[in-house]
Parts: structure tokens; C-alpha cells; sequence
């Protein structure tokens, strides 16, 4: 870890055309640049959450505004589905604001979710909080091939935004996820107030983790009236690609998803991201609660690269 750290540290502080031609390199060697992953995200509970996260307009101790909303049902779920297909979707992901997973009809109705998903033939990730090694193993039996449970920060910035649950109770959910044979998808926020030795901390203990996560995704904070960080200064978008680039280095192999925060980007900046290592997006108006860019715009985007849809054979030999 410690050497990872400093790994971390020194890539971060180069020269950015250094850095950019170096995690250029590495991306080209492990992937096909001209293909980006195609992602969904739906809210299937919003909203009333029990954690504390500073940055997070879903939890009940802020007044942020934003109405709850029970587990959607199964039919709403389908027609999601099905339009995220339509519009190039390969993967469907579904978050629900819960503390922790609980047994009982309402997991229940999540499994049957995950299988909705694959009747699609659309890869399946799900968000909800932590979780034992006995459910991770239910949902893998359902179909699911990923569990998102981002650490979000390094482990000492981590007690500065978050009180109610520690680091520890995060990388023991990611060991039960991978226990039970899932893919991870693990990664952070930056923009929080976080040093930069805070974000070298967070790619470290990524990296760090054996086998690495396959999904990284890598977030802007998108500061939310009601919360403790709604007054956050905005990230030098350069600092979002410096990011992404050393990610990209320290994780060869994993995708690289640029996730919240997209709308302030400029086109170029996410440009500049895709050549520094990203390869996957979220399509959709609405990550979770948050605003995103609309998939007309997205089209254009990614038509202006001359990308085309990952094939499934994600590794170049």
C-alpha cells in the first residue's frame, strides 16, 4: 500500500502532458480506445437513507428538498430497462438509498430486478449499501455481475464526511462482494475538499485491493443546497483528468467511468478524459438524483470521438 501511495503521489505531480501520454500509453495497451461503455443508472429507492455522507442530498439527517420514494415496482423497472437498451446501454445500474441491505420482501423484489436486467442480456450492477457475504452470494444467484460500493475518499479524509459508518465497514463489504464471486465497482468523489494526497490515498486503496475492481468511476461532487458541502469550491477540471489518468496507471485493466458531475464539464475536458484512460459513461438525464447530460448530447459527444459500443471483449491480448 505504501508504495502504491507514493506511486500514486509522484504520477500525480508530473508535467500533464507526461502524465496524459503515459496513461495514454497503458490505456491503448489493456484497451480498445475507441470503445466506451455505455452506462444506465435508475433510483429503485430514494431518498431517507440513515448515513450521514456530507455530500449526499439522499440522506434524512440534511433538508435537502427531495421527496422519498419507496421501492419502485417491478414494471417500472422493465420499461427502464428496455429504454436503456434501446439506447445503447450495456450495462443497468440501480441504486437504492439503504444504510444496509435487509432480508425480506424488499431484497426479494431487488433479486427479481437483477433478473429482470438479464433477461435484457444487459450486464447487472446494483448500489445498496452494505451487505453480508450470505446476500452477496443471493444476488450473484439472481444473475447480478456487478455491486457498486464506493469508498468515495481517502481513509482520513474519509471520517471528515462521514460519520456513521466507517472505511473498514466499506472494504469488508467489497471483501463479501468479492467472496461471493461478484465484480466491483469501487471508486470516489473528488471535489470535496480533499487534498491531493486525500484522492492519491483513495487510488492506492483501490489499487491495492487483490484482484483490482473492474469498475472505477470517477466523480465530480455536485454540491447540493442542504447539505455540508453545498458551499464546496468547484475542481479545476484538470484535476478531475489527472485523476483519471493516474487511475488509469495504477489500474490498467479496469474501466474508468466518468460519473457525476459531467454537466460541468466542457465537451473538450471529457475528451481530454477519454485520452487520459476513461472508457465508460453514464447515459441517462438523472444519475440517481443528480442532473446528467441528456443522451441526445451524450450521441454527439461520443459521435465527435468516433467511438463505438464496447463488444464485450473488453481486454486487447
Amino acid at each position: 500500500m505504501n508504495h502504491l501511495l507514493a506511486q500514486a503521489q509522484a504520477l500525480y505531480q508530473k508535467p500533464l502532458m507526461d502524465l496524459i501520454f503515459e496513461a495514454h500509453q497503458v490505456h491503448r495497451l489493456h484497451h480498445n480506445p475507441t470503445e466506451i461503455q455505455k452506462c444506465t443508472l435508475l433510483s429503485i429507492k430514494t431518498g431517507g437513507c440513515q448515513e450521514d455522507c456530507s455530500y449526499c442530498p439522499q440522506s434524512a439527517h440534511y433538508d435537502t428538498g427531495l421527496e422519498r420514494e419507496k421501492l419502485v415496482p417491478l414494471e417500472k423497472v422493465r420499461q427502464a430497462v428496455k429504454e436503456a437498451k434501446a439506447q445503447g446501454a450495456q450495462r443497468f445500474c440501480m441504486g437504492a438509498a439503504w444504510r444496509n441491505v435487509k432480508d425480506g420482501p424488499e431484497f426479494d423484489r431487488v433479486l427479481d430486478m437483477v433478473r429482470i436486467v438479464k433477461q435484457e442480456d444487459l450486464e447487472a450492477c446494483v448500489t445498496l449499501g452494505m451487505l453480508n457475504e450470505k446476500q452477496a452470494e443471493r444476488l450473484k444467484e439472481a444473475g447480478l455481475d456487478a455491486y457498486n460500493h464506493n469508498l468515495d475518499s481517502s481513509r482520513e479524509f474519509y471520517e471528515k464526511i462521514i460519520h456513521t459508518r466507517s472505511y473498514d465497514d466499506r472494504l469488508n463489504t467489497l471483501k463479501a462482494v468479492r467472496t461471493a464471486g461478484l465484480t466491483i465497482c469501487s471508486g470516489g468523489i473528488i471535489g470535496m475538499g480533499e487534498s491531493v494526497e486525500d484522492r492519491c490515498g483513495l487510488l492506492a486503496t483501490l489499487a491495492s485491493l487483490d484482484p483490482q475492481p473492474e469498475s472505477v468511476p470517477i466523480n465530480l461532487l455536485i454540491p447540493v443546497e442542504g447539505t455540508p458541502l453545498q458551499d464546496a469550491e468547484p475542481v479545476d477540471p484538470l484535476e478531475l483528468v489527472r485523476t483519471v489518468a493516474v487511475a488509469r496507471i495504477l489500474m490498467p485493466k479496469s474501466r474508468v467511468r466518468l460519473s457525476a458531475g459531467r454537466l460541468s464539464l466542457s465537451k473538450e475536458a471529457q475528451i481530454l478524459a477519454f485520452f487520459a484512460g476513461a472508457n465508460s459513461i453514464f447515459l441517462g438525464e438523472k444519475l440517481l438524483t443528480r442532473p446528467n447530460p441528456d443522451v441526445d448530447e451524450d450521441q454527439l459527444l461520443l459521435s465527435s470521438l468516433k467511438s463505438r459500443p464496447e463488444t464485450g471483449a473488453q481486454l486487447l491480448q
